[in-house]
């Protein structure tokens, strides 16, 4: 009798689920803090609120954003879905009622498909998640290095309200 032992398949704590709701539920508290900066700043003059909401609000879109791409990738999103994921972000509290309709379909289910190991990726977009799953603290360190310098740019660009002006 030999001893033929399979690997076991990659798993991480951190499964395509629970990143999509932890994040859903972060866009929504910071919705309301967007929210409760503009009360501040239009109902009482406390100009600063909105820049404290609003950059919160605005570093956690980004992540959001990032998510819903690695998602999408890797659970293989229709289009349609994934555009759905990405605009759920820009209307406030759509991101928990969307991240439920994709886990009540099925579209969340199990850990990540091309986690070490596990699926050959076959485009760049693949090829690139598959690394982060590889190399998590790297990816998780270059992605806040993008996610910032994305989130700086748009510091200097000013007020969405004053880009077209």
């Amino acid at each position: 009798m030999t001893d033929e032992r399979r690997p076991e398949p990659w798993r991480t704590s951190v499964t395509p689920r629970i990143l999509y709701k932890r994040l859903a539920f972060a866009e929504v508290i910071t919705w309301t803090l967007l929210i409760l900066g503009m009360i501040g700043k239009y109902g009482f003059g406390l100009d600063w609120a909105t820049t404290v909401g609003g950059s919160i609000h605005g570093f956690v879109f980004l992540c959001y954003s990032v998510a819903t791409v690695a998602v999408w990738t890797d659970k293989r999103w229709s289009a349609g879905t994934g555009v759905l994921g990405l605009a759920s972000a820009v209307i406030p509290y759509a991101t928990v009622p969307f991240e439920r309709s994709v886990e009540r379909r099925g579209l969340l289910e199990g850990n990540w498909r091309l986690g070490p190991g596990v699926e050959q990726p076959r485009s760049l977009a693949e090829r690139m998640l598959a690394f982060a799953l590889r190399s998590p603290v790297v990816a998780l360190i270059v992605t806040l290095v993008v996610v910032a310098a994305v989130f700086s740019l748009l510091l200097v660009a000013g007020k969405p309200t004053e880009w077209f002006s």
